[in-house]
């Protein structure tokens, strides 16, 4: 898979890019990530890439023409060197926007965003983004939660390491997937390890008990526990 990010910071990513399983599976080259500062793809001698809203208002929108350059060179790049083939055909990228009016992100939709070849992410920040990058250039919006943040960076680190992960290959083990929280939209059953007692509390006997059968049955049991008690909703759905 090939990410490209479109922020206005750019170093911002730099330690999340370069740690544990994300620097790994680039390493595998199973995982390609490439940042972009969206100003130099500003036309403006100052590199400005935002300007005041018609009709008035608090903050700063980010201007059309920087985004559309630059989503346009890496579209341009990509299908000079072959881009993704796919059944004769070159996949387009798939843009997405990180805006607090997006979707939400769950692992559903992490799920069918790792099929990808290819995504450009969208770093909003200040007021938003111009409406013409949305209706022209952007296939799909997308949140991580009900809340504000400064820009779209943080969001987009957190779609990148959901997304990534999933990726065949990336994860050391099928099982890593498979035991996980919100497989089978459960929470995962409560882990132990060395001691087997410790200060008066004890493991489990269950899980020292060497029958997987049993110890299978109390970890969805568990699991099922959890999900009522924390998460009542996503046994709903």
């Amino acid at each position: 898979m090939r990410i490209d990010i479109l922020t206005i910071f750019p170093r911002m990513f730099e330690a999340v890019l370069n740690e544990s399983i994300l620097k790994r599976a680039q390493k595998k080259g199973l995982l390609k990530i490439y940042v972009h500062n969206i100003r130099d793809y500003s036309l403006d001698k100052h590199k400005k890439i935002d300007d005041r809203p018609f009709g008035g208002g608090p903050g700063m929108v980010m201007r059309t023409e920087p985004i559309f350059r630059a989503i346009e060179q890496i579209k341009s790049k990509l299908s000079a060197k072959g881009g993704f083939a796919h059944g004769g055909k070159t996949k387009k990228p798939k843009i997405i926007l990180l805006s607090p009016q997006g979707e939400g992100l769950n692992q559903t939709l992490a799920k069918k965003l790792s099929k990808n070849k290819h995504l450009i992410l969208l770093c909003g920040h200040y007021e938003g983004i111009d409406e013409r990058v949305k209706k022209r250039l952007v296939d799909s919006e997308i949140s991580i939660g009900d809340y504000v943040l400064t820009g779209g960076e943080l969001p987009a680190m957190v779609l990148i390491d959901a997304v990534a992960r999933l990726i065949p290959g990336v994860l050391g083990r099928k099982e890593s997937l498979t035991d996980e929280t919100f497989q089978d939209n459960l929470l995962e059953y409560p882990q132990y390890t060395r001691p087997a007692i410790f200060k008066g509390m004890k493991v489990p006997t269950v899980l020292l008990s060497g029958n997987h059968k049993k110890i299978k049955e109390w970890r969805r049991q568990q699991a099922i526990r959890l999900t009522k008690q924390r998460r009542p909703e996503l046994l709903e759905e």
